[in-house]
């Protein structure tokens, strides 16, 4: 597989790097940043001592001109703009970028239509394993449970709350029959009242370099059941990355998640 990634010279742009030249049957063939960043026209492995011959650029075409495959973690803007660029030119797309607005998220199926794109807010293969275990768990403490999902990241992260927790809310409210854009609760602060026994509720932790922590807590009467992911190392995400372009080897359009690249779905 032959795989470019944005925003090559971040932290998750260099650990994407570094595992695409680990794995036996990828190749690196495309790196890319924002023309002000310091590392454009530096070989893409310079971090890691190794000599890639990809240079990061700036240019679409240039960048991108070997590719197959582009791998994204970066930011809404950036991504749509790569994204066009990439059905323009059949490059397939794994989009790991969160905090997309409704019109992104459309621009995104849109996309699909002319490439195939793996889209999930958390590439994580544990915290997708996650998800169905939260699905099942609604199902059953749909009655008498309250429900929280806290989460915590590093002082960088630019978006509130994470794109998993909102997925995660999105899982458990579609089992239970509601949608989480009338059930979400993201700030409490004063006299807020009794808790609506059929509300979502979300708490939100910034600090120092935690990768990513997420807690569900279904909270009953004389008991509490947490099902939590914590990522120690950003080495996950881009596994799961990679399994991602395994999955979308055969697939020309179509747009897919982790759910799919896993089995799960039923």
């Amino acid at each position: 597989m032959k795989i470019a990634i944005a925003g090559a010279s971040g932290r998750m742009g260099r650990m994407l790097v570094e595992q695409v030249l680990a794995a036996d049957d990828a190749t690196l063939a495309g790196a890319l940043d924002v023309a002000q960043a310091p590392a454009i026209g530096v070989d893409a492995g310079l971090f890691a001592g190794r000599t890639t011959g990809i240079k990061i650029e700036s240019d679409l075409a240039t960048g991108l001109a070997g590719a197959e495959y582009l791998i994204d973690f970066t930011r809404p803007e950036g991504t749509l703009k790569h994204l066009a660029y990439c059905a323009e030119h059949g490059i397939k797309v794994i989009i790991g970028t969160t905090g997309f607005d409704a019109a992104g998220k459309t621009a995104i199926a849109e996309a699909a239509k002319r490439t195939a794109i793996v889209f999930a807010p958390n590439m994580s293969v544990g915290v997708n394993v996650t998800m169905k275990l939260l699905e099942l768990a609604a199902k059953s403490f749909s009655e008498g449970y309250d429900i929280e999902i806290v989460e915590a990241h590093h002082r960088h992260k630019i978006d509130a709350p994470s794109g998993t927790a909102l997925k995660m809310g999105e899982v458990i409210a579609d089992a239970l029959g509601r949608k989480l854009d009338d059930v979400a609760v993201y700030a409490r602060e004063g006299v807020t009242g009794e808790r609506d026994p059929s509300s979502i509720g979300f708490a939100t932790v910034r600090g120092g370099d935690i990768i990513g922590d997420h807690t569900v807590l279904f909270a009953g009467i004389g008991e509490r059941i947490e099902i939590s992911h914590k990522s120690s190392s950003r080495v996950s995400y881009a596994l799961g990355s990679l399994r991602a372009a395994r999955y979308l080897r055969d697939k020309q359009t179509g747009l897919y998640d982790m759910q799919d690249v896993l089995g799960l779905k039923k």
